[in-house]
């Protein structure tokens, strides 16, 4: 080889760190977070160096998301924090069986295509015209999504949506791309093609709805059942999180953001309340496009066939699975779990209940023909039941499962190592802020580091600190930890955020620099209201935020004299 045409030394050096990055990540982590032990080898420190590496792991990828949850059962034992029962104890615990027995109602939801028919005669019901169209999908998705992930709902919005983008443009309705100009045909050939603002507004208004909605029931999302998980484990004394409530609390917040954006949406890219602009003339169809638009939808639903009694099984199978969520200790009145006072029952049975029963109902009503005197036919297969095991073990996001689980092991063995009592006491400087002021920092900040890496890997990272910032300050720790986990979930910027986005990106072409220019608004949107419902709503569903729970005092100093342990009514 001429010398010339050898590589340079930092030509060289680029590549391998081009190539290499992730192992050099993975050897210099934890050597570097080792020289905690220059400054103490206590079990604290151990713990603080196990979480240093699995923080940096989870942020930068360097190893699977899933793998790195489980360092905690090599680590732990080994550092002597916890021994390995108590810590593979904590990746099967009674939030993940609620996951689990969530998770399987939502796939045999999909299983039967029940919510692709919601979904639709939704649509229908509300109207075709763009902005009625755009409106309808949101909603829809919002509700789809409190029930099954996040990303299966954008999956499933986003064919429908381009089915009917495509139609009106075959009409000359509208337009999904821009088209380049004369003397730019050539070279825009050879790129991704530019969306208009229409398939923007679309796109990103579905992949914002289906984030918002899984806000709305314990089941949505992986960041309530890792608070769940976290504030369960942490405070085993307090008062469990319980679907109701959290339902309760979430909805009014979820509604109200769900609408906030579409206004933005429509005023952004469908040039609301400025009639004379070309976004607003874009955004405008005939009745004539109402009613092609309307076909498409129609035609759509026509597809899925007359309902089966396969989804109506499924159906009643969720209204009852949902009663008995709200029902189990509503709180206001006496629930079923009531009835038994001396078993403590939580979320997971009625969860796991109706995963039983998925698999006992049949999916149609063949078998009946048995019992008939003189059945024209007999069924010549077995009847299936409502979901298959094959469906589940092929859909199941199981890397999930060890994800909450090594959130709930950090969490464990920073309570049993000391890490969490002495993360505490350092914080307590932040006692003298204004809890509005403190509760707006958090919240920001929890948004902006959720851009770059999962939500529920941030959830992890995070909540353990929220608490032990609470207890510094001598806080209820529901106060910062419930808006803190519903921050992790608002990435409306960066596709590496949140699947739904990086699914609507590459499925509309949708650049970073325009899903940042979209996400910006929202953010803001959703940060306000966070940061001003709490305050205000959180007292009325969680009366107990309102003190100092007895129940943390045990965790504070002892040097601090009685007057400073007595319990301190916050105000808002």
């Amino acid at each position: 080889m001429d010398d010339s045409e050898r590589p340079t030394c930092c030509k060289r050096t680029g590549r391998f760190f081009s190539l290499y990055w992730r192992v050099l990540v993975l050897l210099a982590t934890p050597s570097l977070a080792a020289l905690l032990f220059l400054v103490d080898t206590g079990p604290a420190y151990r713990c603080m160096f196990v979480v240093l590496i699995m923080a940096v792991y989870w942020i930068t990828e360097a190893l699977p998301l899933p793998i790195t949850s489980m360092i905690p059962v090599v680590l732990f034992p080994l550092l002597g924090i916890l021994d390995t029962d108590r810590t593979c104890m904590m990746y099967m615990r009674e939030t993940l069986l609620m996951f689990m027995g969530g998770i399987f109602l939502a796939l045999a939801i999909e299983h039967c295509n029940l919510h692709k028919r919601i979904a639709l005669k939704v649509i229908c019901s509300i109207g075709c015209s763009q902005r009625k169209l755009n409106f309808g999908l949101l909603a829809v998705t919002m509700f789809v999504s409190m029930w099954i992930s996040n990303t299966a709902t954008v999956a499933m919005m986003c064919p429908i949506m381009k089915a009917v983008l495509e139609e009106l443009e075959a009409q000359g309705l509208c337009q999904m791309y821009l088209k380049p100009k004369q003397n730019e045909m050539e070279k825009q050939s050879n790129e991704t093609p530019i969306p208009s603002r229409i398939t923007i507004c679309y796109y990103t208004g579905a992949a914002y709805a289906a984030s918002i909605g899984g806000l709305g029931t314990l089941l949505g999302t992986g960041t309530n059942l890792t608070y769940k998980g976290i504030y369960e484990n942490r405070f085993p004394e307090g008062n469990p999180i319980d679907f109701f409530r959290f339902t309760i609390y979430n909805t009014p917040g979820m509604l109200l953001g769900t609408f906030l954006v579409w206004i933005y949406l429509q005023v952004v890219y469908m040039g609301m309340f400025r009639p004379n602009s070309k976004a607003a003339q874009e955004a405008t169809i005939s009745k004539e496009g109402e009613t092609i638009a309307h076909g498409v939808i129609m035609n759509r639903y026509g597809e899925l066939g007359p309902i089966t009694s396969h989804e109506i099984s499924v159906a009643i199978l969720f209204v009852i699975s949902i009663a008995l969520f709200f029902t189990r200790k509503p709180g206001f009145t006496t629930g079923w779990a009531d009835l038994l006072p001396e078993t403590k029952i939580q979320d997971a049975t009625p969860a796991i209940l109706t995963l039983l029963l998925l698999f006992i109902f049949p999916a149609n009503w063949q078998w009946l023909n048995f019992l008939k005197i003189n059945p024209t036919s007999l069924p010549t297969e077995r009847t299936p039941s409502l979901i298959t095991w094959k469906y589940i073990n092929d859909k199941t996001p199981w890397s999930l499962i060890f994800l909450l689980g090594g959130g709930f092991a950090l969490a464990e063995g920073g309570k049993a190592s000391g890490m969490s009592e002495m993360i505490g006491q350092s914080l307590s400087v932040l006692k003298n802020l204004p809890l509005l002021l403190l509760l707006f920092i958090v919240c920001l900040v929890v948004q902006i580091l959720t851009e770059f890496a999962s939500n529920v890997a941030i959830c992890n990272i995070i909540l353990p600190v929220m608490a032990e910032m609470s207890l510094a300050i001598e806080l209820h720790p529901m106060y910062l930890m419930l808006p803190v986990a519903i921050s992790c979930s608002y990435a409306f910027m960066m596709p590496v955020g949140t699947p739904p986005l990086a699914i609507v990106a590459g499925l509309g072409h949708i650049q970073t620099k325009d899903l940042i220019k979209a996400g910006v608004g929202v953010k803001v949107i959703m940060l306000l209201i966070i940061w001003g419902l709490f305050p205000v709503l959180g007292p009325l569903v969680y009366p107990e935020i309102k003190d100092f729970p007895d129940w943390a005092r045990p965790i504070q100093n002892s040097s601090e004299t009685p007057e400073q342990n007595s319990s301190s009514i916050m105000t808002y």
